[in-house]
């Protein structure tokens, strides 16, 4: 038997009889633990079937072939790095730190509505569109943020109108989001949002009074309210879909999140991303009670996904998205957009904050800590050349610093390749941008997250992996069914 040479890969022993190996492009398979042992000391018999997946899956091969699988390896391992040479392609602007709502958990710590001096004015957001469209990625998503961005509305018009114009000459592929909780959006807003194109994020934590417990408007009784009135208004103008809320998970809903979830599917929203909370701005001064353990979120997330499975098996079309986002990195060779999921990390690289003020910080989390009193990410103003600002030490300093496959404890973790690393959060916990691992929430909780994953993946029941797919393609889970039948 010619002797075969085994390739990359890190592996876990994932249960009593089963052991986990996750390969350099992604590639995962299970092995029966005997099996796993006599592959790793090469007796493996090239007439067994694992064999045969392990060769077909690049674990091992021989040495009249490596050199075709070892450019094979490396074409996979770029395509999932692609995003390093799409730089950089969200730009988050922040129009105005005031906000007519208190919410309990803002990162962002807005300020009243009545404030002075929060406000971005116009040649501060005339640089910033001209900072943007020097960006080399040929496909740019401008997204308007607060505090709430429509407080500050001549600015958003004047900003899209500005990016149309030079995109007239940069022949980009340009798209705008505003990030807004909708509760004084008006007809004449939703109508130049659907004639520029507008997609819309708006906030919802489930039913009213889980919902109005923490985001607290400061001109309404209820955020609420708004939010429903106002969000019907928005499909009626955009169509269905015109608005996607995003869900943030506090000690007050954690444990109700079936409601949650029917509340979403009531209002006519097909998805739900389950985000655990920010320690950042109001979320730090009302940790006690907001917060809860990493153990507390993601059981409360292994139950709300299979709540969500349920109900698509009985026919009701519904997507977990942070699921979804590991799911297209396990089953796809595609990197995702998602910065906290990328190696090295996002920040930066994929996306970029520029504040009212001008400044320009790699993620908005980082631009959280500014508030905080710490501006140790700023990377410059929109005063200082494209250059200096993405080209400097701040940025640099991200990327040799978050590289999974270099990190201590990470090199070695068999979800090195699904997972990213947040420098940010590393930083604020240990002011080391590499942070410590085995003291890492974030470490802890996405590990606990893919081991229910893969947990599920193992089992390999044909209906759950068809949801699954339904998820990743974005398709119709009857659809899909019809054509498989």
């Amino acid at each position: 038997m010619e002797e075969y040479i085994l390739l990359p890969f890190n592996f876990k022993q994932f249960d009593n009889d089963t052991v986990l190996l996750v390969n350099q492009a992604g590639e995962h398979l299970f092995l029966p633990l005997d099996i796993f042992k006599a592959f790793y000391d090469k007796k493996l018999e090239q007439a067994s079937k694992y064999y045969k997946a392990l060769k077909a899956k690049h674990f091992l091969t021989t040495e009249q072939e490596k050199n075709i699988v070892l450019n094979m390896l490396a074409t996979k391992l770029r395509t999932r790095k692609a995003y390093i040479s799409d730089f950089t392609s969200l730009h988050m602007i922040v129009a105005t730190l005031r906000c007519n709502c208190l919410c309990k958990y803002c990162h962002a710590s807005s300020v009243d509505i009545d404030s002075k001096n929060y406000d971005m004015d116009f040649d501060t957001a005339k640089k910033t569109i001209d900072m943007i469209f020097q960006t080399p990625s040929m496909d740019i998503k401008i997204e308007f943020q607060g505090g709430e961005p429509l407080l500050n509305w001549e600015i958003i018009k004047q900003s899209i109108l500005y990016a149309e114009f030079l995109n007239k000459f940069a022949k980009k592929n340009v798209g705008f989001v505003i990030c807004t909780n909708l509760m004084q959006i008006t007809r004449e807003q939703i109508s130049f949002f659907k004639k520029h194109c507008v997609e819309i994020s708006s906030s919802l934590d489930g039913p009213k009074e889980l919902h109005d417990c923490n985001r607290k408007s400061r001109i309404l009784d209820s955020s609420y309210d708004a939010f429903v009135k106002n969000s019907k208004e928005v499909n009626k103008i955009l169509g269905n879909g015109g608005c996607s809320p995003l869900l943030t998970i506090t000690k007050t809903n954690i444990n109700k999140l079936h409601s949650v979830i029917d509340e979403y599917i009531n209002l006519g929203f097909n998805n739900v991303f389950l985000r655990a909370l920010n320690p950042y701005g109001n979320a730090i001064q009302n940790k006690e009670n907001l917060d809860y353990t990493t153990e507390e979120f993601t059981e409360a997330y292994k139950d709300a996904l299979d709540y969500i499975i349920k109900l698509n098996k009985k026919g009701v079309n519904f997507i977990e998205c942070y699921t979804t986002l590991f799911l297209s990195r396990i089953l796809t060779p595609f990197s995702t957009g998602f910065v906290d999921l990328q190696s090295p990390s996002g920040a930066g690289i994929s996306g970029v904050i520029y504040n009212y003020d001008g400044k320009i910080y790699p993620a908005d989390e980082a631009r959280m800590l500014a508030r905080m009193g710490d501006d140790y990410f700023c990377m410059g103003t929109v005063d200082d050349s494209y250059d200096k600002v993405f080209n400097g030490k701040i940025i640099k300093d991200i990327v040799k610093n978050s590289c999974v496959e270099t990190m201590p404890v990470c090199s070695e973790c068999v979800y090195q390749q699904y997972c990213g690393a947040d420098v940010i959060r590393n930083y604020l916990e240990t002011k080391d941008l590499m942070g410590y691992r085995l003291q890492s929430g974030f470490c802890r909780k996405n590990k606990l997250i893919l081991d229910h994953i893969f947990s599920i993946l193992k089992k390999n029941d044909e209906e759950t992996m068809d949801i699954f797919w339904s998820w990743i393609t974005r398709r119709n889970y009857g659809d899909l069914k019809l054509e498989k039948n």
